[in-house]
């Protein structure tokens, strides 16, 4: 067995249920449903679990606002140090199929990273996936990251994210 050190927490962001499935805010959960591939997710207490090698797959089972939750409890039973966390997520910020990666800063009004921020601290790693911003001024930002992609945005989305492995 790997020490700690080398062991990788890989944190899908999403929204647990068939009612968010497809929606720009549960990209993370499609990003690393991508990465497992076939294999069975397992249930633990507050989140799904896929293991690896030295790579943990986790998907928060305790909705976007409350990620902070599962992804502590997963940290600490793995005993995975805050430098080994990479969280995927969306970000309306960047325009959709862009990806951007960095280590800490802000959370740029995104509830599942001030979650995690608020229970582990800022310097995880984090995978942005661009869903971007509705073209509606009208259109709420909440409402437009639970709203489900288009085609045609589905299409764009699942390209980016079988080009995943190549940047992480």
């Amino acid at each position: 067995m790997a020490d700690n050190a080398s062991k990788v927490l890989i944190v899908g962001l999403g929204n647990p249920g068939d009612e968010f499935s497809r929606t720009r805010h549960n990209t993370g959960f499609m990003a690393v449903d991508f990465l497992v591939g076939n294999n069975e997710w397992k249930k633990e207490k507050n989140y799904l679990v896929f293991k690896s090698d030295n790579l943990i797959f986790i998907k928060p089972l305790t909705f976007m606002n409350l990620s902070g939750i599962a992804v502590q409890a997963a940290m600490a039973k793995y005993k995975i140090p805050i430098e080994n966390i990479v969280v995927i997520h969306d970000d309306i910020d960047l325009k959709l199929s862009d990806i951007r990666i960095k280590t800490g800063g802000g959370n740029a009004g995104h509830n599942g990273l001030k979650s995690i921020t608020g229970a582990i601290g800022n310097d995880y790693r984090r995978v942005r996936i661009g869903v971007g911003r509705p073209e509606i001024p009208e259109i709420d930002v909440s409402d437009w990251v639970v709203g489900r992609f288009t085609k045609s945005e589905l299409s764009k989305i699942t390209e980016t994210i079988t080009k995943l492995p190549d940047k992480l």
